[in-house]
């Protein structure tokens, strides 16, 4: 997997120390020829406007370029974030699956023997549990992508621990992907906590995740029984900063956008009192992602 940009910090490093000991000199230069009585008197001219000018650029430029390294690390590291909450639900998962296998033998024994002591009431109760178990990682598993599969796992079992009543639809294999996986399960990480949020303290609280394609386009749909999204707020809920939830947030929706738009996609909502649904889809290929944008 291969992040775009890339930091380099190193040359970041570099930059920071350049610049600023360039902004040191300029500055220091200049106290110093201020501070000279003969020079002094012509700093009163054009020399004078030359050397504020000059400094005046060189502090500018060097600000610039301090920002921009910043922003740079501060991109690497929202990527970075959602590659390590990627791996963390990866490694559930296969914790979860190797455990299936694991306990699989020791699961047909007990089964075998509650037939041999004619305990099939207890046997059949038992067997409901387990397949109960197995359904529940094995309807997360439908898709080929591996990370969503882990990301499903992890929020349906954090509805459902919460009393939510999650509907799981994915009639979909998603295994070409026109961006980064784990960029997708961000996108969908934000909807999800976004809907889980949104019910707590609902009465009969539902969420609805829905994962599909057709020849052109990889589509979804995270929705919610909570309170309606207000019609002269729904264009607002998409912007940086934007949040209901307090200082700091706002920013998940902002990200899934433009994560689905930089890919030729788009998200939407639709929202009423009964029901409120985030639609998002992704073209299969760069060409139809093209003429999405063109468009």
């Amino acid at each position: 997997m291969k992040l775009q940009p890339q930091l380099n910090l190193r040359k970041a490093a570099l930059y920071v120390v350049v610049i600023n000991a360039m902004e040191i000199i300029a500055a220091v230069a200049l106290v110093v020829l201020v501070l000279n009585d003969q020079f002094n008197r012509t700093l009163q001219g054009p020399l004078g406007d030359i050397l504020v000018l000059t400094l005046a650029a060189v502090v500018s430029w060097g600000a610039v370029m301090d920002i921009r390294e910043a922003l740079k690390a501060i991109r690497m590291t929202e990527k970075l974030r959602g590659l390590d909450e990627t791996v963390t639900q990866m490694t559930d998962l296969n914790t979860a699956l190797r455990a299936q296998r694991h306990d699989f033998l020791n699961h047909l024994q007990v089964v075998y023997s509650l037939m041999e002591m004619r305990e099939y009431d207890e046997a059949n109760r038992y067997i409901e549990q387990v397949y109960g178990d197995i359904q529940a990682v094995s309807r997360t598993m439908k898709t080929a992508c591996a990370p969503v599969n882990a990301l499903l796992r992890a929020k349906v079992a954090e509805a459902e621990g919460k009393g939510i009543q999650v509907e799981l639809s994915v009639n979909a294999a998603w295994d070409q992907l026109p961006l980064p996986a784990w960029e997708m399960c961000r996108v969908l990480s934000n909807l999800i906590d976004n809907a889980i949020d949104a019910l707590e303290g609902r009465e009969g609280p539902r969420l609805l995740i829905e994962l599909r394609e057709d020849v052109k386009s990889h589509s979804f749909t995270v929705g919610n029984n909570g309170p309606m999204i207000p019609e002269k707020s729904r264009a607002a809920i998409f912007e940086a900063g934007v949040s209901g939830k307090g200082e700091g947030r706002g920013m998940g929706l902002y990200i899934a956008r433009e994560t689905l738009r930089s890919a030729g996609g788009d998200l939407t909502v639709k929202s009423t009192e009964e029901f409120t649904a985030f639609s998002g889809f992704v073209p299969k290929t760069l060409k139809a992602a093209d003429e999405t944008v063109s468009n």
